[in-house]
């Protein structure tokens, strides 16, 4: 894994984060980790180690958020490393999720994420050096029934990290957004998940996806701990991607996207190009 490295890591007590934190402490890595319940977070690491800071943080407070990056600081000096993975899913149509429940979502998947990298950008500067590692999700490049809520939340992750990558590169900070397919993890567990609570009748097509997706639990194709590995690998690369897709599906999805919306721009091209002023 090469030289010793600071990780700053949220939603670690559980799916990728918790095999993030597990792989960093047995290779020697200082992980300062983070949870909505700091118990649960050290029951699931059971680690000891010196090396190992577990923080209670509230991604949507920027205070608390605040509070752990200057901890982090404060025990291991520094930090290379931002892994952004906290997140959960939920389902439902835009006309069956409440407003209050559309914002939870995007307050943890997306403000959540934004409070970690601006605290955290006035150190990676000074220091000229970091790297800044979003999940996001397949969701976010091709989106499924039923899902609406959530592929926003995650497209918006991937959008703010292309141009985040473009900004702070001038000060030798990398920025590399991760969009992972199905993983054996607990995402499809309801600590992890949430249904609309308001199903109308008529959306028939997302009850069905919902079904669907709901049997896929713990038979996903995906490895988290291979996942995990992959993700570490990227802070030892000099030109690591700004894009990396995890798992065999992922691929299949944004492959199968990207064809059907470059097919759809050339059948509309005489549309796009016909709003143009005549020279």
């Amino acid at each position: 894994m090469g030289l010793k490295k600071v990780w700053f890591i949220t939603g670690a007590s559980k799916g990728l984060g918790l095999s993030l934190v597990n792989q960093l402490l047995k290779a020697g890595q200082y992980v300062a980790a983070t949870s909505r319940n700091i118990n649960e977070l050290a029951s699931a690491v059971n680690s000891n180690s010196e090396k190992f800071l577990p923080l209670t943080v509230n991604l949507s407070d920027e205070l608390s958020v605040e509070q752990a990056i200057n901890a982090t600081i404060t025990q291991f000096g520094r930090i290379d490393v931002v892994i952004n993975n906290a997140g959960y899913g939920i389902g439902g149509s835009i006309e069956e999720l409440t407003d209050k429940e559309t914002r939870d979502n995007f307050d943890v998947n997306v403000f959540g994420t934004l409070n970690v990298i601006r605290k955290a950008l006035p150190h990676l500067r000074a220091q000229k050096s970091g790297h800044i590692i979003n999940i996001s999700s397949i969701a976010g490049i091709n989106g499924a029934t039923g899902w609406a809520i959530y592929a926003a939340t995650k497209a918006a992750v991937i959008a703010f990290s292309e141009v985040l990558a473009e900004d702070v590169k001038a000060f030798g900070i990398k920025v590399t957004v991760v969009a992972p397919g199905a993983f054996r993890t607990s995402f499809l567990k309801p600590e992890s998940l949430i249904l609309t609570e308001n199903p109308i009748e008529d959306y028939e097509d997302v009850r069905t996806a919902h079904a669907r997706y709901l049997k896929m639990d713990g038979v996903q194709a995906g490895d988290p701990e291979k996942a995990a590995a992959a993700m570490i690998s990227l802070a030892s690369m000099p030109n690591p991607p700004v894009h990396l897709l995890l798992g065999n599906d992922a691929l299949i999805r944004a492959t199968s996207k990207l064809d059907a919306l470059l097919e759809e721009i050339q059948i509309w091209k005489a549309i796009t190009i016909s709003t143009d002023l005549d020279e």
